[in-house]
């Protein structure tokens, strides 16, 4: 039988943390009869719309740093889900998003549902010894320095992490 090597996870604890954040703000979600089928992980991209106007699929996609690939099925499924539509840019050759009446009409609960959100963020970390927010810029100053590529490919290539 071959080792399981899988039960060992440092940062497996902070994905479960952030997929529990993430199910309990869709459970506010949930309770708003007029969000039906609104994903909580669409805010983001809903308010940009709403704070700055039409945008293509690149734009968006630049100002939540995503690929254009991942915008796009977004911007399928909030399509499919009455919140955006796509129409002709200026040029004719490229597509911009609108956001529709529905999402209109519930911008301002998400804009509130997202400083709510940051206010609670804000509670928990001054509750603990550490705030997480500190952690992520300090590990990404380390990463900075030297990528986890880099380090990754270094470690398999002297083969360290070898039984």
């Amino acid at each position: 039988m071959t080792e399981d090597v899988t039960g060992e996870s440092l940062w497996r604890p902070l994905r479960r943390l952030m997929q529990h954040v993430d199910d309990e703000i869709a459970r506010v979600y949930d309770a708003m009869p007029e969000a039906e089928g609104v994903r909580p992980t669409w805010v983001h991209e809903l308010l940009l719309l709403d704070a700055r106007g039409p945008m293509t699929i690149r734009a968006l996609a630049d100002a939540v740093e995503r690929t254009h690939s991942a915008l796009s099925q977004k911007v399928a499924a909030m399509t499919k889900a009455g919140l955006v539509e796509t129409r002709g840019g200026r040029d004719g050759r490229t597509r911009q998003v609108h956001l529709t009446e529905r999402a209109r009409a519930l911008v301002g609960r998400m804009r509130a549902e997202w400083r709510a959100t940051e206010e609670t963020l804000a509670e928990i970390e001054a509750e603990a010894p550490y705030a997480l927010s500190q952690a992520v810029r300090d590990l990404e100053a380390v990463l900075a320095r030297k990528g986890f590529y880099e380090r990754l490919s270094e470690r398999l290539a002297k083969g360290e992490s070898e039984p």
